[in-house]
């Protein structure tokens, strides 16, 4: 499928509103981060710079909340991790991006890919993930109304707190993740606005059901055994992750009718193209 020029106006009135998507079976997360492996392995430098980050970001959120919070306070911090996640991941899909068109990946050419020229992109994409928080954050105020006022509660009121708590969380967390899980790999991949990114994430997410509750799955039983390491596995797993979303993009993401940036990394296709158009 050919390719629109990157001219101002360009065919841009005439590209659709939302991407197709490729159908996945329930085993393709596993190819997915069986690619982003390989990535670990072929850049462990800068792979577990990026890792070593996010463990110093958790140990500081960690010290905070027992310092002058609490243990809620620390569960909120975690909770927020979904959202800052994703932004995160924006330099691990350049190394990826480099690795596969045969480049030496380097931390100056991620942090230029992932921070200047995305730029306007992400910060929409981060506006639209501040809403999110903010009628999370409202709604789980809300939750309180459900919180036993007896001395003494029992054991039903407060499985009903925590139930109808767990459940908004639960829904707020689902948006999110249908909202950014191949909306940044998009935006880093083709010059495409942070609203298309998003509802093309979630028309896949919504359209592969089956594939992408596996993918979820397999993010939380790794993180909940970084976690048991206490922070420290996450210096493997956050790169790993990201690397594999990148990957999952590719696989299920069918972008050719959008035009490629005018420069950066993915300027240019891969050198070698498989059986889908990246």
């Amino acid at each position: 499928m050919g390719e629109l020029a990157n001219s101002p106006e360009d065919g841009r009135e005439a590209m659709p509103f939302v991407a197709p998507c490729r159908q996945l079976g329930p085993g393709a997360p596993f190819v997915w981060l069986k690619e982003g492996w390989a990535d670990f392995r072929a850049a462990p430098g800068l792979s577990l710079a990026y890792g070593m980050f996010t463990v110093l970001l958790s140990w500081l959120a960690s010290f905070v909340a027992f310092q002058w919070g609490s243990y809620w306070l620390l569960l909120a911090a975690l909770s927020g991790f979904v959202f800052v996640a994703p932004v995160l991941c924006l330099g691990l899909y350049a190394i990826s991006a480099q690795l596969e068109r045969g480049k030496a990946p380097r931390q100056r050419t991620s942090f230029r890919e992932a921070g200047v020229r995305r730029l306007g992109a992400e910060m929409v994409f981060a506006l639209i993930l501040l809403v999110i928080f903010m009628v999370w954050a409202r709604a789980g105020s809300m939750v309180h109304v459900f919180f036993p006022m007896e001395s003494n509660p029992d054991l039903a009121d407060l499985a009903t707190y925590l139930g109808v708590g767990s459940s908004v969380g639960a829904i707020f967390a689902a948006i999110t993740f249908a909202a950014s899980a191949f909306s940044l790999p998009m935006i880093m991949h083709r010059d495409v606005d942070a609203v298309t990114g998003v509802v093309t994430s979630i028309n896949a997410v919504l359209r592969n059901k089956l594939a992408m509750l596996v993918w979820v799955l397999l993010i939380i039983g790794l993180l909940l055994l970084a976690l048991a390491t206490g922070f420290l596995g996450l210096a493997i797993v956050i790169p790993v992750l990201g690397y594999a979303t990148w990957h999952s993009y590719l696989h299920t993401i069918d972008a050719d009718v959008f035009p490629r940036h005018r420069e950066g990394v993915t300027a240019t296709p891969r050198p070698e193209r498989q059986e889908f158009d990246i």
